[in-house]
């Protein structure tokens, strides 16, 4: 295990305790020896500490301030590189934070003395072809979301799978779109959409679509090394691609999204006293006895 020496932070402006809790983290960093590197979009919040650009700084650890929506940017940042991410809860649910805001020295304490486990997730890769050519390659580890923008209308989208011996066609379905999850993105959007929770050490994907017009398309689990494309049928302004909740793509008739399980991993940081079914317990309320 690598000694830790530098501990990158991200952080989502906006939080109340958000100031306060850098302070903190930096008076542990001088306690502890170590260098703690912020990223530059923080130094509005506190002046007298170090900033960088954590894609190019060599680090031990990556620490995520804010809810979920952080650390899945921390984890895009840290990706592939064998940095251990924590997540410190400044939210609300904070599924995939180990960690709230009171116990963050504490856990931080944990990680030094090497008292933690981590968690590989899965991420996804997904590229859009135009025209017979790539436009881009983006990496999310909850989910792309591909949809329409604007006012609720209906999007008609063509479906197939790569399974490696062969290419099998799953037809068409309009809707409001489709979620292609991991299943660390199975307790996100995909939920909320009708899909199912799915252990993150499955190796699997996870397609969702969101609002079918039809019974006939649901929510559907498929092996972890095929591919699944996924092609806009109409001519549309307003559809796009989000990755873990970000537009990076406008997407127009014809076009293509390839997704696929990346090669590259999440390393997310859990301590002994925590696992995935104690988290769907608590966060989830998953199978709570009804209250009488």
């Amino acid at each position: 295990m690598e000694k830790i020496r530098t501990v990158g932070v991200v952080g989502r402006d906006g939080h109340d305790d958000l100031r306060t809790v850098v302070e903190r983290l930096r008076a542990f960093g001088d306690e502890h020896g170590l260098t703690i590197v912020f990223e530059e979009r923080l130094r509005s919040i506190s002046d007298g500490v170090t900033f960088g650009d954590l894609d190019e700084t060599e680090l031990q650890l990556m620490v995520a301030l804010g809810g979920d929506g952080t650390l899945l940017r921390a984890g895009r940042i840290s990706g592939g590189r064998g940095i251990p991410v924590l997540g410190i809860n400044l939210g609300r649910l904070g599924f995939l934070t180990a960690s709230p805001e009171p116990e963050m020295e504490e856990r931080l304490g944990m990680i030094l003395r090497g008292d933690y486990d981590v968690d590989l997730r899965a991420m996804l890769e997904a590229t859009v072809v135009r025209d017979g050519a790539e436009t881009g390659v983006w990496l999310a580890w909850n989910d792309f979301v591909l949809h329409k923008t604007g006012v609720a209308r209906v999007t008609l989208l063509d479906l197939r799978v790569d399974m490696g011996t062969g290419t099998a066609d799953l037809g068409s379905f309009s809707g409001d779109g489709l979620i292609v999850a991991t299943p660390t993105g199975s307790t996100a959007y995909s939920l909320s959409a009708g899909g199912p929770i799915v252990t993150p050490s499955v190796d699997c994907m996870l397609l969702t679509p969101i609002c079918p017009h039809t019974l006939a398309a649901r929510p559907l689990v498929i092996p972890g090394d095929q591919i699944v494309s996924v092609r806009a049928v109409e001519e549309t302004n307003d559809l796009v691609l989000t990755v873990d909740g970000q537009v990076v793509e406008h997407i127009t008739a014809g076009d293509e999204v390839r997704v696929r399980i990346s090669d590259l991993k999440v390393d997310l940081v859990r301590f002994p006293d925590q696992n995935f079914y104690s988290t769907i317990r608590q966060k989830l309320r998953w199978a709570e006895p009804a209250r009488t």
